[in-house]
């Protein structure tokens, strides 16, 4: 059996909810739930409109093209992410343009951004918006990016698929930007099985995003279409899910936060190891906690700690691979520093979810304290003169 690192974390609410929309009729997308769990998060973000999508990355590809954002247009975003932000930009026809990261948040660094930005100016380029994401549920620097965008004539779309509950300068995620994007897929802090959703102020964007994701049917009896259209809203029965999962949502923040700082305190006497972003713990929603190891301090790698945990059956990935490195963007600009790439080689995401049990984390923590402990004893039998290889590290 497998302790993963993000199970949803489902109750009965959850299972009520389904069968209040399985009774109500609405079984196809759309309806009285979509209509409520929509209200509910613009409600508690703070966001004029919100729009419930089948997916993250339909709501950022919907609010790219609500823009107008297409071929001949370039798009800074984040390296440090999943390939979901740069696919969406290249559904459009835009050009992604990949940022590297600050190395102690991972998050696009402000002053790389602002050196492309003024790169493409010079180039007369046309770079109409950026889409900074908020990695593991921690908000970028929306304080200063915001101000680059103005500075430039470019919107914001924050990706904030991984950060709901977390905050930035007291603003929740979700209402930074021009608009923001939220995920409900299986393994985030809250999940509809599949979903996502799009929020902003502008009525005439949510107008946009609205209209292109039931394919683009002119408001007439018969089917009329002037252009091509998506099928790309949240089904009835999803959205009652989410309904549920936001009323939970508090209580499984709070249990993310208890396991960050159960790691906190195992890996606090491990010299070269840390928990990553742990400085911005108070504004972050803890979606995936990911320690970064420094061998040449530890004495061992992320991929040796990796290895010991799969042996025990724990879950456990590296950060995300930079999308500069990925095969199929490897034609894509980029401004790299070399963080991303290093926190790649040297993070670790641990199970992370609101819903492991005490015994799952008990076993956690009981395979992290023998690996770091061996690995304690062995640095103090090598200042010893002990052989190190006749330690055994389990």
């Amino acid at each position: 059996m497998t302790i993963f690192l993000s199970s949803p974390d489902m109750s009965a609410a959850e299972r009520a909810a389904v069968i209040d929309a399985f009774d109500s009729g609405w079984i196809a997308p759309l309806g009285p739930a979509v209509d409520a769990f929509e209200q509910a998060m613009a409600d508690r973000l703070g966001r004029r409109f919100a729009v419930a999508l089948s997916s993250g990355t339909a709501a950022l590809h919907l609010g790219l093209l609500a823009w107008g954002i297409g071929p001949g247009d370039v798009v800074p975003t984040s390296t440090m992410t999943f390939a979901a932000t740069a696919n969406a930009i290249t559904y459009t026809g835009a050009t992604p343009y990949f940022i590297d990261a600050d190395p102690c948040t991972g998050q696009m660094d402000p002053d790389l951004l602002e050196d492309v930005m003024a790169e493409l100016q010079r180039e007369g380029r046309s770079v109409p918006a950026i889409v900074p994401v908020d990695l593991l549920g921690n908000c970028v620097d929306y304080t200063r990016i915001s101000q680059i965008a103005a500075k430039y004539g470019a919107r914001v779309l924050a990706d904030s698929a991984e950060s709901l509950g977390a905050s930035h300068a007291g603003v929740p995620a979700g209402k930074h930007g021009d608009a923001a994007i939220l995920s409900f897929n299986g393994n985030k802090v809250m999940t509809t099985s599949g979903g996502g959703m799009y929020l902003t102020d502008d009525e005439e964007a949510a107008g946009r995003v609205r209209h292109l994701a039931t394919q683009a049917r002119e408001p007439v009896a018969h089917y009329e279409h002037r252009e091509i259209g998506y099928n790309y809203r949240l089904s009835n029965l999803l959205a009652g899910v989410g309904i549920a999962q936001l009323s939970r949502l508090d209580g499984m923040l709070e249990r993310r936060r208890a396991r960050r700082e159960a790691y906190a305190g195992l890996v606090a006497d491990v010299p070269g190891v840390e928990v990553f972003q742990r400085q911005g713990d108070v504004d972050d929603n803890c979606w995936l906690t990911a320690v970064v190891v420094d061998p040449q301090l530890a004495g061992f790698s992320a991929a040796d700690l990796a290895t010991v945990l799969v042996a025990a059956g724990i879950e456990s990935r590296p950060l995300w691979k930079p999308m500069h490195l990925q095969p199929v963007f490897a034609g894509a600009p980029a401004l790299a520093n070399g963080v991303s790439e290093m926190l790649f080689r040297t993070g670790i995401t641990l199970p992370s979810g609101s819903v492991l049990t005490e015994a799952e984390c008990a076993v956690v923590d009981a395979a992290l304290g023998e690996f770091f402990s061996a690995h304690l004893r062995g640095a103090e039998a090598g200042e010893l003169g002990i052989e190190p290889a006749a330690i055994s590290l389990v």
